[in-house]
């Protein structure tokens, strides 16, 4: 059985909830039967307008509009950049302490490089990991991702740009199976004034996966790149 859907906050306009990893946000190209939209339709019993999206496998802060001009409103308020996103990740490697990285990737697959920017705070170093606080200022296709393996430091659990002996590692020895990346806060303004700030709490798996580390710090892998 599924479990209940967290909803972090609802009012008469908006309503933000805690998505899952693992759960696709909207059906899309995926065409999962049990997206996130769907799920939070269900559970607030009225339609909801997607503002924006986290891949499959990131938890953390979803927000959906409940009408029309809400949707139109907070949708213009993140391609301005008035969005405040908050991300923990876990890395392969050691960010230095603060870093602004500016780099291009691709707005969407295949598509062309353009302006990207990602703030990257260190928090946490266990062994050669590292617990990592990301701020990105635009919002570009897997952004985060690219821009932590631009500096060497890919994500936990990313099959697509991180490392599959780190990735095996930690399924092996932390019983995490996905992406070490979670949305932790969001700040927007809200269409009816002033803004609105939500905070979803360290998903379960990760939570655990913070503290075995912090207990045991791992060994380096043999021959780890």
């Amino acid at each position: 059985m599924t479990a209940a859907l967290a909803i972090l906050h609802r009012d008469a306009r908006l309503v933000a909830v805690d998505k899952p990893a693992g759960v696709v946000t909207t059906r899309g190209w995926a065409n999962d039967e049990d997206a996130l939209m769907q799920q939070t339709r269900d559970a607030v019993g009225a339609w909801v307008w997607p503002i924006h999206r986290l891949d499959r496998g990131t938890s953390g802060v979803v927000l959906f509009a409940l009408d029309v001009e809400a949707a139109r409103a907070l949708s213009d308020a993140f391609a301005r950049g008035e969005a405040d996103k908050t991300y923990l990740a876990l890395t392969r490697g050691h960010p230095p302490e603060e870093l602004v990285i500016d780099y291009p990737i691709p707005k969407a697959e295949g598509g062309d490089r353009v302006p990207a920017v990602t703030a990257i705070r260190r928090l946490e170093t266990f062994g050669r990991y590292a617990w990592v606080e990301a701020r990105p200022r635009t919002g570009r296709l897997h952004q985060i991702r690219r821009h932590l393996k631009h500096i060497s430091c890919p994500l936990i659990g990313d099959v697509r740009y991180g490392k599959g002996e780190h990735n095996r590692l930690f399924r092996t020895a932390y019983d995490l199976h996905r992406l070490a990346l979670h949305a932790a806060r969001l700040v927007v303004p809200h269409p009816d004034g002033g803004s609105l700030a939500v905070d979803a709490p360290l998903a379960a798996d990760l939570a655990a996966c913070l503290a075995a580390l912090r207990a045991n710090p791992p060994a380096i892998p043999p021959r780890a790149a």
